[in-house]
């Protein structure tokens, strides 16, 4: 039977740990893989991307590709401001890898993150991605960004931006739009179970992580209303 494995690292502490822009926005990235095989991917791999790949030779991990939950410099690379955020396209530098997105995000990642031809492999919702003996799922679930996406691997869904342990991504920078995450937190994830492990893309609280059974009690973006009402308090 496939092990799969995922896990969380945080900028600042422990990777880019002298990069004061990693230690303030507090992006989560993650390696998520098969023990048995030790094939793995990086999810999000900004900052340090060299370091994180010397992290998995150092672990004898073979890097298998790149999943972009989307295509902001915090998470994929490129510049915030006047501040340039090294990410995937420093890594393809080094190793020949795809790098999985949504369909919808690939022009914005290609004006973002430098990224494009065949190195970025587009996907639609519901794609499987084989790791070794192990299937992860890419559910597509824009609001935040066009093509913003979530993985899923047993009971662990890590979303990226879409959805924190408290709150949601914002909707008002370019390609945001709260219709559709609205649709995309109680519509696309309605389907997954309580028990379902939701790890985000910032440590914005002390918690790693939750399951979803306790994000519908307490975090409000997840409470069953109407849209109309819902875009009113957090659009």
């Amino acid at each position: 039977m496939a092990a799969p494995f995922v896990r969380q690292l945080l900028s600042g502490r422990d990777f880019a740990t002298g990069d004061r822009v990693a230690a303030a926005m507090r992006n989560y990235i993650y390696v998520v893989g098969d023990a048995d095989s030790r094939r793995a991917l990086l999810v999000d791999p900004a900052y340090e991307p060299l370091e994180l790949l010397a992290a998995l030779r150092a672990e004898e991990l073979t890097l298998d590709g790149v999943v972009l939950t989307h295509y902001h410099a915090d998470h994929a690379g490129g510049t915030i401001g006047e501040t340039a955020i090294n990410g995937t396209a420093a890594l393809l530098e080094v190793v020949d890898v795809p790098v999985h997105i949504q369909r919808a995000e690939r022009p914005w990642v290609e004006r973002g993150a430098g990224l494009g031809g065949e190195s970025l492999v587009d996907h639609d919702s519901g794609d499987e991605l084989a790791v070794g003996d192990v299937t992860f799922h890419l559910l597509h679930t824009p609001g935040h960004t066009p093509g913003s996406q979530c993985l899923l691997v047993g009971d662990d869904l890590v979303t990226g931006d879409t959805l924190f342990l408290r709150g949601c991504g914002r909707t008002d920078l370019p390609g945001g739009d709260p219709e559709a995450l609205y649709e995309s937190l109680l519509a696309r994830l309605a389907p997954l179970g309580d028990e379902t492990v939701v790890l985000c893309g910032h440590a914005y609280v002390d918690a790693p992580s939750a399951t979803l059974g306790e994000l519908r009690r307490s975090n409000p973006v997840l409470f069953p209303t109407e849209k109309e009402r819902w875009l009113a308090r957090f659009s």
